[in-house]
């Protein structure tokens, strides 16, 4: 038995005028996501337990079946277990994005989407400038890194911090880092504006038109997690499929095997079929796959309907269509499961935590009766999960 997992990074959306009412999703032409319906049962899960924030972290924490409100530490230390990072008890680990300032406003939360060789280049060098034994940064991918600080009694890990994908186009002066201690995180980002904004690198960005990646923007902060690997909770084996760290770094403290798929990106420019061929060559001796795409969930943040509903496509033809033909030529028994972490509503431009719909089929599903993946028709669905946990301990039932 094969279980297979497709999470479209914040592809639900709210309806929009510009489509005839219609979501990017029910917009897009999706034949494949639309056949698994039919052939399955459609409904809405609620990833995100109540009260805490929408963030992909919690989300997909939630849909792999581990209770956020138990386990969630924080966003650093699962991109800190990707990067190779082993984290002391003593240590709190940050997202550390490369974001673009400008006249105390949040002009770009990813830096243009910044090279990755561009990126490492002034990483290294913001490591230098601000040499300190206390902590360190570590390079990642395009405007992802990461910070680590010996906390040393501090609660650093319980400083307020805003992710920078919310607060596109307001002050930054009223969004730093605030509490106890926050005082030493809000001098490191601000030191750090006068020195990337002095690197060559940024001055080249700027003459040809390219926002620079002129200061360090701290947050999603925690402790090394505790939990039980995936052998343990569901007795299976498994692999992950992300370009995002955060999801590949959950992979490996959950004991599933993190691909690295060349080509894959994080943005729009992923490379699909890449993603869906190293999925299905994995679970040849796995169990499990968990396939992650990005690019709905920046096309979201960005504001950009067109790219979204590109993006779901894609997703459709080239991630769930492969499995479809896999499994059509393999006669494998199998259950799929095709879900947002999260919404991310181009009106809004940032996450949600709205119930999201999903799609479940394969062996022992009776289908419901539905015809289209789309959030509006899920709502109609008498089939709903209070929670990813409780939608995955379903899907594993055999």
């Amino acid at each position: 038995m094969k279980y297979v997992i497709l999470v479209p990074d914040g592809m639900a959306d709210y309806p929009q005028e510009s489509l005839d009412n219609k979501t990017p999703l029910e917009a897009a032409n999706t034949p494949n996501m639309d056949s698994l319906v039919r052939e399955g049962v459609l409904g809405q899960v609620s990833t995100i337990p109540q009260g805490m924030t929408p963030a992909s972290d919690v989300a997909n924490m939630s849909i792999l079946g581990y209770d956020p409100a138990k386990y969630y530490s924080g966003r650093g230390p699962l991109e800190a277990a990707n990067l190779g990072v082993n984290l002391a008890d003593d240590d709190v680990a940050f997202r550390c994005n490369l974001i673009t300032y400008g006249d105390d406003v949040m002009v770009d939360y990813s830096a243009g989407h910044i090279s990755n060789k561009e990126a490492e280049a002034l990483i290294e060098f913001l490591g230098r400038k601000l040499k300190n034994s206390d902590y360190k940064f570590y390079s990642g991918v395009s405007y992802r890194h990461l910070f680590v600080v010996k906390d040393k009694g501090r609660s650093l890990d319980r400083v307020k911090c805003v992710p920078p994908h919310d607060i596109l186009n307001q002050k930054i002066s009223k969004n730093l880092p605030r509490g106890k201690n926050a005082d030493a995180l809000v001098d490191l980002m601000e030191e750090s504006r006068a020195i990337l904004s002095a690197h060559e690198i940024n001055k080249v960005r700027i003459d040809l038109g390219e926002n620079p990646a002129n200061m360090i923007w701290l947050w999603g902060q925690g402790k090394k997690p505790n939990m039980p690997t995936y052998l343990e909770r569901f007795h299976k084996t498994g692999a992950v499929i992300s370009a995002v760290d955060l999801i590949k770094g959950l992979g490996r403290i959950l004991g599933l095997d993190a691909v690295n798929v060349p080509g894959a990106t994080g943005y729009y420019d992923t490379d699909y079929q890449a993603k869906a061929d190293y999925a299905i060559r994995a679970l040849r001796n796995k169990d499990f796959v968990y396939v992650h795409v990005e690019a709905p969930d920046e096309a979201g943040h960005n504001g950009e309907t067109r790219e979204k509903i590109i993006a779901i496509e894609r997703f459709d033809n080239h991630i769930v269509g492969s499995f479809l033909k896999h499994f059509q030529q393999t006669k494998e028994e199998h259950r799929i499961l095709v879900l947002p972490d999260h919404a991310t509503p181009v009106s809004v431009r940032t996450h949600v935590s709205d119930p999201v719909c999903f799609c479940l089929a394969g062996k022992g599903v009776i289908p419901n009766g539905f015809q289209q993946m789309s959030e509006q028709v899920a709502k109609e669905s008498k089939v709903n999960f209070s929670s990813g946990v409780e939608l995955i301990e379903d899907f594993f039932k055999q």
